[in-house]
Formats: structure tokens, sequence, C-alpha cells
């Protein structure tokens, strides 16, 4: 099956629960960016450290009642900001709406996130194969939106070996995966330099799932 052959299709399946919307987000592009950019002026993106001590490639901010967060211990979930050591704000109603209906369009009905990670990718910027395993119900699907610069979204299988299968994400592109495919590993190539007219030389990912 060529994946790629057409990029208007509404619904390109991936995996066995994994599926690919093009352009799925446009329509609430003009409600969600003002919304984005309000809360990365209030809860500026900061570069986390890994567990090693070493940088990561992208920064990372957080909306809903748990953000995603990095410490000596390791990753895991917290409901507050540790910059600010304020609660983290509520994830908009607009970002709720496009998860959820991107959710059941890829077969997942009942889908109600409680945490959304945001990771700005500078160019050269990337992120290696990882799983997504910090979570406590993995019953629930992950809704990833690109926005901004595209990205070359590396969707590989159960074991880190496992072949991946690079995806061309544009913006207002989702990925939505769950099920079998749940805990599959994936990550993004570096992002090339380029300027997008909404968002500048940059790319903004916004993770959406279901922590606790």
């Amino acid at each position: 099956m060529d994946l790629f052959a057409e990029q208007a299709a509404a619904h390109i399946p991936l995996a066995e629960g994994a599926v690919w919307l093009p352009g799925f987000a446009l329509p609430y592009m003009p409600a969600l960016w003002p919304c984005l950019q309000q809360h990365l002026s209030a809860h500026p993106a900061q570069q986390m450290m890994t567990p090693m001590g070493h940088p990561m490639s992208v920064k990372t901010s957080s909306m809903g009642h748990w953000g995603w967060v990095s410490s000596p211990q390791g990753y895991g979930y917290s409901a507050h900001d540790p910059v600010r050591q304020q609660p983290w704000p509520a994830i908009p109603a607009v970002i709720m709406a496009l998860a959820a209906a991107a959710a059941e369009k890829a077969g997942y009905p009942t889908f109600t996130p409680d945490s959304c990670l945001i990771n700005l990718y500078a160019p050269g910027s990337k992120m290696g194969l990882h799983q997504d395993k910090d979570e406590t119900d993995f019953s629930q699907p992950i809704v990833s939106v690109s926005i901004g610069l595209p990205a070359t979204f590396l969707f590989g299988g159960a074991q880190r070996s496992d072949k991946a299968v690079r995806i061309p994400l544009q913006h207002g592109d989702v990925v939505v995966w769950g099920g079998e495919s749940r805990r599959y590993y994936h990550g993004v190539a570096a992002i090339k330099p380029n300027q997008h007219p909404l968002v500048g030389n940059r790319r903004i990912n916004l993770t959406l799932r279901k922590a606790k």
C-alpha cells in the first residue's frame, strides 16, 4: 500500500489502531492558534534535561491536569509547572474538541485527554525513537497535532528494531494511535530549516494523552 499516493485522503491507516489524518486540524486553527500563543506567553517552553543530565533537543510546555516533565528520577507527569510551581492551565475547549473529533475519526469515540504536551522544534531539533509509556491508562489513544514547519514522523513497531515508516507531516496533520499500536516506537527526524507563514521557523507539536 502506498501511504503517500493520496495526500488529500481523510483517513490513512498506518498500523493496527493507528491512522494519519492529513489536514484534519486546519478548520480548528483560527481558534487554536491564539490559545496556543497565549499559553506559550504565560508558560514559555523550557529545555528540560534527560534523567542522564543531557539537554533535550526540543523545548516543552504543557496544558491540562497533568503536565509531562523530566527529572533526575525519570520521566513522568506533574500537576504543577516545575518552573513556576503553579498548576498547569486547563486544555482550551478548541483543543479538547479537536482531540475528541480526531480520536473518534480514528475509531476511539470516548477519548477525554487530561494532558497536552507541547513540543517546540527549532530547525535541527529531533526526537529519537521512543515509546509513550509513562501513563497509567493505556486503553486510551494518543492524538498528535502538527503545527508549523513540515516534519518526518517515524512510526515503528513494538520493538525498537522494527523498521519505521516515514510519514511527511504538514501543518494541520493529525496522527492517532492506540489499541495494538498504543506503545509502538515513534520519533521525529531532524526538522529542516524553513519558514511557515503562521508559526515562523519552528514546528509545534501537541500530544494529547489520558495520563491518569
